[in-house]
């Protein structure tokens, strides 16, 4: 049996884990996939945020296992959360996120979450785990040169007027194919991560699994490019809205995976660290969190949709397309890697380099520099105050 002190606890981190889902859904993983085709008029803000919702719950459920997994058990070492610990970071790190929707500034999820876990960990006693920390950061600070900087070129090649977009719109469409082949989900396969549809194909094909993954994964690039390239013969414009809301979709799929794991991560780590005479299973948890998700995203996603989109930079079509194209890589990334990482820097860097692409017209710095030193902000908060507070707790 549970004492009914653990259970009331494990009671709050459950309610605290769905906030924390609802936040992310209203802020990062609901705001950000759609905005640059929102800022393009390709859709509107409140048929955004209802899709965001539905592909966001799936991508939760889909991908989400790898990020939760890390967030849960891979980033203190030596200990494990109590249902104390993770109710008391994830209080904290939902106040912070709620803090930027409501403000207005996109606050950087993971850096939140991240720093109140590692925090609290250092705080219970646990040791860094040095190669994670090492590999998170990488990933951080990378985002912004190489997000920025494919939109950049991206943009620049769909604008060079040499260069027809009958060819550079199918050729951009084959690599986000072949992307999409070689992504995992948690359905396919027998690991906890999954498998991609090209390693799950290839398994039935009398080829080896090396030759037979790349050719499925040349053959759904084919697929994708033939079909934009039949789409472009309609018309340049309406191929270009729908790829753009192709991406979007994608994006918001992967936020759902990258994100979830953020909310329920802890709470998995808490389910863990106490003797229950039933077992929660993990695609439970994913399950739970994407619901969370997918509430945030009709409730509360409209609003930071729209502050992203018309306050950071008026995109048409191909900027957009531009920005989403690296979005999607680099959140696939994540998912693949396990890594918190922040949609809110991976949207915003790829609409900057974007929008210097054009000369850098609509970009304001000023809100750049607001937004950068919020997520330092919000990191570096995170982390003292979940120290300070379990320690508190600890000494009580």
């Amino acid at each position: 049996m549970v004492a009914a002190g653990t259970a009331a606890v494990l009671v709050v981190a459950t309610v605290a884990s769905l906030f924390m889902a609802w936040t992310i859904g209203a802020g990062s993983s609901g705001s950000t996939p759609f905005a640059p085709a929102v800022g393009a008029r390709a859709i509107s803000v409140m048929r955004a945020g209802f899709l965001v919702g539905i592909l966001g719950f799936l991508g939760a459920v889909l991908q989400g296992a790898n990020v939760a997994d890390a967030v849960g058990t891979g980033l203190v070492g030596g200990i494990s959360l109590s249902p104390t610990a993770s109710t008391v970071l994830l209080l904290l790190a939902a106040a912070l996120v709620a803090v930027g929707i409501f403000t207005g500034y996109p606050i950087a999820t993971a850096f939140t979450v991240t720093g109140a876990v590692v925090g609290v960990g250092l705080g219970l006693g646990g040791s860094p785990v040095w190669p994670k920390y090492v590999e998170i950061g990488t990933l951080w600070l990378l985002t912004p040169f190489v997000g920025g900087g494919i939109a950049y070129v991206t943009a620049r090649t769909l604008r060079h007027e040499a260069i027809p977009e009958r060819y550079t719109v199918p050729v951009l469409g084959g690599i986000v194919g072949l992307i999409v082949a070689n992504v995992p989900f948690t359905l396919l396969g027998s690991d906890s991560g999954g498998a991609s549809i090209a390693a799950a194909v290839a398994t039935d094909l009398p080829l080896s699994t090396t030759i037979g993954t790349g050719l499925v994964s040349v053959a759904v690039a084919g697929l994708v490019a033939g079909a934009l390239v039949w789409d472009l013969s309609s018309g340049v414009d309406s191929a270009e809205r729908h790829f753009l809301l192709a991406l979007g979709g994608l994006v918001a799929f992967s936020a759902g995976g990258s994100q979830v794991g953020l909310a329920v991560g802890p709470l998995l780590a808490a389910f863990q660290g106490t003797t229950l005479p039933f077992s929660v299973s993990l695609l439970a948890l994913l399950v739970f969190g994407g619901i969370g998700l997918l509430a945030g995203s009709w409730m509360g996603a409209p609003r930071m949709i729209k502050a992203i989109a018309q306050d950071y930079s008026s995109l048409g079509p191909r900027r957009s397309i531009a920005a989403l194209i690296p979005s999607f890589a680099i959140a696939q990334t994540a998912v693949v890697f396990g890594i918190p990482v922040s949609f809110n820097e991976i949207i915003v860097s790829a609409v900057i380099g974007s929008g210097f692409a054009a000369g850098g017209g609509g970009v304001s710095a000023r809100k750049m520099g607001y937004t950068v030193l919020a997520w330092i902000g919000s990191l570096v908060l995170a982390l003292g105050a979940g120290y300070a507070v379990i320690t508190a707790i600890e000494l009580l």
